[in-house]
């Protein structure tokens, strides 16, 4: 009997089919916002998939965030099942992108390959990974057609715009329920020779102070709530963000400045709305009877989300004790508690000893500086054993000229289908 090559060179070996499968999936415009040819995308993932032997479904978020007859909120969810009972592995990608932004030198849904690497919005994040989690499974399954278990493959929306419609909805259907599922890898772009093994919480709240409307040439008639949020801002600088330096987590964050809270004022908006381009009038003379900011507050897994929105409440109350006729709202917009996988969780051990066999070296263990779609999963699913793990670098996610290194899609894919050799095949 022959025995077969290695996974890792069984995927090398379908390198130009994970080339041409990433640059299909650059091609297909997936923006969010507004959220366009979602279920392009999946209708052409399903094709390829079902072709093959997969049961497709594509599965319509109705009524989430963004859902509309206009811009439908479509996921894929495809399984191929072994020829025994066994565990259940799912490779989760989100199919949606950014805004292309400007500063391009390159087609932004080109797909063009140069020099070792293919460009393009969502080469990175992450439809390198989507392609490399596709090739590493056809591979895993042409050399192991009667494996144990069952092998899913999702294509996810909205998870740049929060996941509500694709992770968190599949999720709320029991798509990730530990019953089901055991193992979840998400080929987000943390480095090829990273595990990531969650993320920071976060705070999303917008505050409004409040004044009166008064004319301009007599503002002691009124009160103004800009005067008002420039308080609020100078308190921020004073007290809070210097509490929020001093609190460092024991999580691996990456980068090092990540290890700390932060605090990131997202917007701010006061007075008489901007008028169109067009408008070549002056602005109308009115003391500013209200200003909002949104602000950005990521924590750390050794705070709670309660103490955090209770610092931001307290600091308001300090200078409402202190500042006449200061008066605030606050609005929460959503939370997400931190998620970190235990180091010696299954998932997590055998990809590290896939990536000390396609690369010669242990991984580094990292907590992502912000949320994805493992939120989900853990909060929703009440799935522990999920990482995040894929090609790409981090750090050209979003970024004018986004790209994915071909080797590195082929590294990640080796690394993919030997986790799934040691979880379906190897004797447990």
């Amino acid at each position: 009997m022959v025995k077969s090559a290695p996974l890792p060179e069984l995927v090398a070996a379908r390198e130009a089919d994970l080339v041409s499968l990433c640059q299909d999936l650059i091609r297909i415009p997936t923006l969010n916002p507004p959220g366009l040819h979602y279920r392009d995308i999946c209708a052409f993932l399903g094709s390829r998939l079902r072709d093959n032997g997969w049961e497709v479904e594509l599965i319509r978020a109705v009524d989430t965030p963004g859902d509309s007859e206009e811009f439908p909120r479509w996921n894929m969810v495809a399984r191929y099942d072994g020829g025994r009972p066994g565990d259940v592995v799912h490779f989760n990608s989100h199919h949606d992108v950014v805004e292309v932004g400007h500063g391009w030198t390159r087609d932004p849904f080109g797909g063009e390959v140069a020099d070792g690497k293919i460009y393009g919005r969502g080469a990175c994040d992450m439809k390198g990974g989507l392609a490399a989690s596709v090739i590493a499974v056809e591979a895993f399954i042409a050399a192991h057609p009667e494996f144990a278990g069952a092998i899913e493959i999702s294509a996810t929306a909205d998870e740049e715009t929060g996941g509500y419609g694709g992770v968190a909805y599949l999720a709320e259907l029991g798509r990730f329920d530990p019953d089901k599922v055991q193992h979840v890898i998400i080929p987000e772009p943390l480095n090829k020779d990273r595990i990531c093994l969650g993320h920071r919480g976060v705070w999303w709240a917008e505050i409004e102070t409040k004044g009166r409307i008064a004319h301009g040439s007599m503002p002691f008639l009124g009160d103004s709530a800009v005067r008002h949020m420039g308080a609020v801002l100078a308190e921020m600088e004073a007290t809070l963000f210097p509490l929020l330096a001093s609190k460092e987590t024991a999580m691996p964050v990456v980068p090092e400045g990540a290890r700390n809270s932060t605090l990131n004022i997202n917007s701010i908006h006061g007075g008489e709305r901007e008028q169109d381009p067009a408008y070549t009038g002056l602005p109308a003379p009115v003391v500013p009877d209200r200003c909002r900011i949104i602000i950005d507050r990521r924590f750390l897994i050794e705070e709670s989300v309660e103490d955090v929105k209770a610092e931001v409440r307290g600091m308001l109350e300090k200078i409402k004790a202190t500042r006449p006729d200061f008066d605030y709202d606050v609005r929460e917009l959503f939370e997400v508690i931190p998620s970190m996988t235990e180091q010696d969780a299954p998932v997590v051990r055998s990809t590290a000893a896939a990536i000390e066999r396609v690369l010669g070296k242990m991984p580094d263990y990292v907590v992502s500086p912000g949320t994805y779609d493992q939120k989900h999963i853990d909060r929703i699913g009440r799935l522990k054993n999920c990482i995040a793990y894929g090609p790409g670098i981090l750090d050209l996610a979003h970024q004018p000229d986004e790209w994915v290194g071909v080797q590195d899609m082929v590294d990640s894919a080796g690394v993919m289908a030997l986790v799934l050799e040691d979880l379906l095949v190897a004797p447990r």
